[in-house]
């Protein structure tokens, strides 16, 4: 049986967030999520980075990567979770901080990873 090829596996540039401006989103480094193909990945915007966890889900009939992360919001420890679905050419989603703010992102692809 072959292995159905994830889609999302790549770094993701954020070009858009409902909460922050670019110029936040790229203070320290460029804004992106990155997934990698063994369902972990990574992030940073702002000054917010962190470890992901996801899994692909069917969610109604619309597939989408599910995440959680943990890493750190202005060096205190943090957690959350969010989402993502494909569009034609990027994704876009919501980034949630456990008991804090959540925003609507999108990206665009910058980098794939072989899968």
């Amino acid at each position: 049986m072959q292995e159905k090829i994830n889609p999302y596996i790549g770094k993701w540039r954020i070009t858009e967030m409902e909460m922050w401006d670019q110029d936040y989103v790229d203070q320290i480094t460029e804004g992106h999520f990155t997934f990698e193909k063994d369902g972990l990945g990574y992030f940073q915007f702002g000054l917010t980075e962190g470890e992901i966890d996801y899994r692909i889900e069917k969610c109604d009939e619309l597939e989408r990567l599910e995440f959680t992360w943990e890493g750190r919001d202005e060096n205190d420890p943090d957690l959350g979770r969010g989402y993502v679905i494909l569009k034609e050419d990027f994704i876009e989603g919501r980034f949630y901080s456990h008991m804090g703010d959540d925003s609507w992102f999108k990206a665009m692809r910058v980098k794939k990873i072989k899968s």
